[in-house]
């Protein structure tokens, strides 16, 4: 399971979540009261001193604000508090008698430093009604900073869609308990800001999505010899420059050792790069391969095709990417083989039809798509995220968006071949795969070309050791 600052909750599982603690004996009044001091101290640390206003709804969330109003009060802060509905819940109610001020139910000429959208959470489904978009707006254009609690208003919080236009962005974004799938979803996640977590006692919960941290690795072992470590292959195409980049990054991805498989003699390679230009068909019998890596620069020609077929009769661990995703059917994968797919937005929908998969949101089609051919799914992209066919679900923080550069997706696709030959299993070695090529981007700064961020996969890896 997930550990419980790393999990993302569905809004079905936060709210066992919050019963579970309810039934252990913490009321709701007290988990408003923890909730809106954990967040009361976030406003405090970056108010320093200036005014703050507070936007209530009528639920729980708006609840909440009312603790960090109450609680920013107290520390001498100037607050005021906008309510446009009175609370309809108990501990709403309570937390807004515990305020000791008056409460305005508009913005009008109401100003201040930071704006606090208290206003709807993480259960909200439908858009908010014209008149509480346009205060919100109104009072977030005379707010310079604005904070948002659990989620911003308007979000839809397990696809990330926003539920009305022209919402605000945010400077900072608190969720409290536990991330919510919006939290680091496209299209909400870009208008977020930073995003930090409120902790208020929720457990681990089975079967719950994951954030992608720093990965764990090591050295080689102190008698580990190249096969050892992993050999990594790349099948070679009709543009030999998207594999060569694919091999590179995958020699630095932690495989001891990678052979583009290519009986095309006309591209010079790095030194260190072998190149096996026999018969694809005998080049992937070799025993030793640890894993294979079909589809940069592979083309979608009907020889292109025959050689992805090729490589699959093989039944080795494969990564399939780019033009292998394009030409791929079902009855070429093996009932029992080991795959990672990964593909772009429009590869997946390219997938999702050649497996009759139909859903609406990408982690649906992602999961659908796992669970249809039993292949490890990387959907990329600015949310990208790794999706398993038993259901085990992780989402990647953002990357950089220098990443939007052509060959970024052969470098993630060497990485993760590089990651299954060294002996990963699929989903961790796609996880893996996926940070390193976030860190190596990061490493890069920008702009950069697919070249440069290759070079920088070595001391990505350096930094998880």
């Amino acid at each position: 399971m997930a550990a419980p600052n790393n999990q993302i909750l569905t809004v079905a599982q936060m709210q066992a979540a919050e019963q579970a603690l309810i039934a252990g004996g913490t009321s709701v009044d007290a988990l408003m009261q923890i909730a809106g001091q954990g967040a009361a101290e976030w406003i405090w640390r970056i108010a320093a001193g200036r005014s703050v206003t507070v936007l209530c709804g009528p639920g729980n969330n708006g609840g909440d604000g009312y603790v960090i109003a109450e609680t920013l009060r107290r520390r001498g802060l100037n607050v005021q508090v906008v309510a446009p509905k009175p609370p309809s819940t108990d501990a709403a109610k309570n937390a807004r008698q515990a305020w000791q001020l008056p409460v305005a139910s508009s913005g009008k000429g109401v100003d201040g430093a930071i704006l606090v959208d208290c206003l709807f959470g993480s259960g909200l489904s439908r858009p908010l009604s014209p008149e509480l978009a346009l205060l919100l707006r109104d009072l977030a254009g005379r707010h310079a900073y604005r904070v948002a609690i659990d989620l911003p208003s308007g979000v839809s919080s397990d696809d990330g869609k926003a539920l009305n236009d022209h919402l605000p962005e945010y400077d900072l974004s608190l969720s409290l308990g536990a991330w919510k799938y919006a939290h680091w979803t496209m299209p909400a996640c870009a208008r977020m800001g930073a995003r930090r977590l409120v902790p208020i006692g929720v457990s681990s919960v089975p079967g719950a999505a994951t954030l992608i941290d720093r990965p764990d690795l090591g050295p080689p072992a102190s008698d580990a010899h190249k096969y050892r470590r992993g050999l990594c292959t790349v099948i070679g195409g009709e543009m030999p420059g998207a594999a060569v980049l694919a091999c590179i990054s995958a020699m630095r991805g932690g495989a001891g050792y990678t052979k583009l498989l290519s009986e095309s003699t006309d591209t010079q390679l790095p030194p260190d790069l072998v190149r096996d230009a026999s018969p694809l068909s005998e080049a992937v019998s070799d025993h030793r391969i640890g894993a294979l890596l079909a589809g940069p620069g592979l083309g979608r020609s009907d020889d292109a095709a025959n050689r992805l077929r090729t490589a699959l009769q093989a039944g080795l661990r494969t990564v399939l990417d780019a033009d292998a995703l394009m030409l791929l059917q079902p009855d070429m994968l093996g009932k029992d083989g080991t795959y990672i797919a990964t593909p772009h937005d429009g590869e997946l929908d390219r997938l999702c039809h050649s497996f009759a998969v139909v859903a609406s949101s990408k982690k649906d089609r992602a999961g659908a798509l796992a669970r249809a051919s039993g292949m490890v799914v990387i959907a990329k992209g600015p949310d990208t995220l790794v999706v398993a066919p038993d259901g085990r679900i992780a989402l990647a923080r953002p990357a950089s968006s220098w990443l939007s550069v052509a060959g970024s997706g052969d470098v993630l696709a060497g990485i993760a071949a590089s990651r299954l030959a060294a002996g990963r299993n699929p989903f961790d070695a796609a996880c893996e795969a996926v940070w390193l090529h976030g860190e190596a981007a990061r490493l890069a700064g920008g702009p950069f070309t697919a070249t440069e961020l290759a070079g920088k996969v070595a001391s990505a890896y350096a930094a998880c050791l």
